[in-house]
C-alpha cells in the first residue's frame, strides 16, 4: 500500500506542475492572438492608405481618434518601417510557443530569457507609444490601444512565470507577491492606462 501510494503522488506530480504552465500559455495565446490580429489591421490599413492617399481608415472617427492621422507622424515608423510589422512577427513568435506548450513542449531557461527580454523590449516600447500618443501626436489609434492592452499581461504574467520558475533570480517574499497578485496588477495597469486616456482627451470626450 504505501508503495502505490507514493507511485500515485509521483504520477500525480507531473500533472500538477503542468497545470499552472497550460494556464500560463493560455494567456500567452489569448493576448498574442489578440495583438497580431490588431497588428495585422493596423498593417492592412496602411497598406491601404499607400495606395490611395484619400483612403479613410476604419477608425478614422474623429480628430482626435484617427490611426489615418498616426500613420503620418514619424513615430509610426520609427525604424523606417511601419511598427505594425514588428508586432506580427513578435506576437507569431508568442502565438507559437503558447501552442507548443499546449502540446507539451518544454523550453531551455535561454529560450525563456529571450522571451522575457522580448516582452520587456516590447512593453518598453508600448509605453514609448504611450506617451507619444498621449503628449506629442495627441491623437489616438484604437488598434494601437488594443496592442497595449494586450502587452500588458503578457509582460506581466512572462515575468511572473519566470520568477516563479527560477528563470529570473528574486526573493522569494517578490516570487510570492507577484504570483499571488499577478491579475490584480494586469487589472490595475489597464484602469491606469484607460484612465490617463480618459483624463488626457477629456475635453475631446465631453465636447
Amino acid at each position: 500500500m504505501p508503495s502505490s501510494t507514493a507511485n500515485q503522488q509521483v504520477t500525480r506530480r507531473p500533472a500538477e506542475q503542468r497545470a499552472p504552465e497550460r494556464g500560463f500559455a493560455w494567456i500567452l495565446l489569448i493576448s498574442g492572438a489578440v495583438g497580431w490580429l490588431a497588428s495585422s489591421i493596423l498593417v492592412l490599413e496602411r497598406l491601404r492608405v499607400y495606395a490611395d492617399a484619400n483612403y479613410i481608415t476604419s477608425c478614422d472617427i474623429s480628430p482626435w481618434v484617427s490611426c489615418g492621422t498616426v500613420f503620418q507622424t514619424w513615430q509610426a515608423s520609427i525604424f523606417g518601417f511601419p511598427n505594425p510589422l514588428i508586432g506580427i512577427v513578435a506576437f507569431a513568435v508568442v502565438i507559437t510557443t503558447a501552442v507548443a506548450m499546449l502540446a507539451g513542449a518544454g523550453f531551455q531557461r535561454w529560450y525563456w530569457l529571450g522571451l522575457q527580454a522580448g516582452v520587456t523590449l516590447g512593453m518598453v516600447f508600448v509605453v514609448w507609444l504611450w506617451s507619444q500618443a498621449l503628449f506629442d501626436i495627441y491623437v489616438l489609434c484604437i488598434y494601437c490601444i488594443v496592442v497595449w492592452a494586450a502587452m500588458i499581461p503578457l509582460f506581466v504574467f512572462t515575468t511572473v512565470r519566470n520568477l516563479a520558475r527560477g528563470v529570473l533570480p528574486a526573493p522569494a517574499a517578490l516570487v510570492k507577491f507577484t504570483s499571488e497578485w499577478a491579475w490584480v496588477i494586469v487589472s490595475l495597469l489597464w484602469v491606469a492606462t484607460a484612465a490617463s486616456i480618459f483624463f488626457r482627451f477629456i475635453n475631446s470626450f465631453l465636447g
